[in-house]
């Protein structure tokens, strides 16, 4: 729970407690939304269905809008707040992997578990790939090491490679969401699929 433990304003078995909570109430809002379907989350692909779209940028906006407000009055400071080192080419062979396991199962390591606990079978297949996926990436690692650690760039932010400030940034980010809200609007509409409804599941 973030700077609550270093700060000893709770323990970490009460962290361990609020993370179990917090999990079940995630994986509730994901199921009750659709996102354990396959056939919605693979519509993204497809532009039947864009609700992973809206949904993500709707995420990003929201919390990239919360984190600049609360920096802005002082609740928080972003210099405390871990970013992820950038290794380049593992990202993209990362995205690419992760990206075709997306459209050929029709889920994300997520949703896969979502989709499992209500008991669909094809979740149970995907999550059984995702085991072996990580067993082959750790047994063959030395085979990859380099490409992985390749192109290491520290952990630059966006709006300082743009060279932008992070409030120009945030609202670069909002018109491009509302863009592509109409883009997944228009694409729903174009791609629609007679034995598909939106509101499936």
């Amino acid at each position: 729970m973030g700077p609550l433990i270093v700060n000893e304003i709770i323990s970490p078995n009460t962290n361990f407690l609020i993370a179990f909570f917090i999990g079940i109430a995630f994986g509730f809002i994901l199921e009750q939304n659709g996102f354990s379907s396959s056939r919605r989350l693979a519509g993204m692909f497809y532009g039947y269905d864009t609700t992973v779209l809206k949904v993500f940028f709707t995420a990003a906006i929201t919390g990239g809008l919360a984190l600049l407000f609360m920096s802005l009055f002082g609740w928080i400071d972003l210099s405390y707040i871990y970013i992820n080192p950038t290794f380049l080419w593992s990202a993209i062979g990362g995205g690419v992997i992760m990206g075709a396991g997306f459209i050929m199962g029709g889920y994300c390591p997520g949703t896969s578990f979502c989709a499992a606990a209500i008991g669909k079978i094809d979740a149970l297949a995907f999550i059984g790939g995702i085991f072996i996926g990580i067993f082959a990436f750790a047994e063959g690692y030395p085979l990859w090491e380099s490409f992985y650690k390749a192109e290491f760039m520290g952990s630059p932010l966006l709006s300082d490679w743009l060279g932008l400030s992070r409030g120009v940034l945030m609202l670069l980010i909002i018109l491009v969401a509302l863009a592509m809200f109409w883009v997944g609007e228009w694409a729903e509409k174009k791609f629609a699929r007679k034995d598909y409804t939106i509101n499936q599941r």
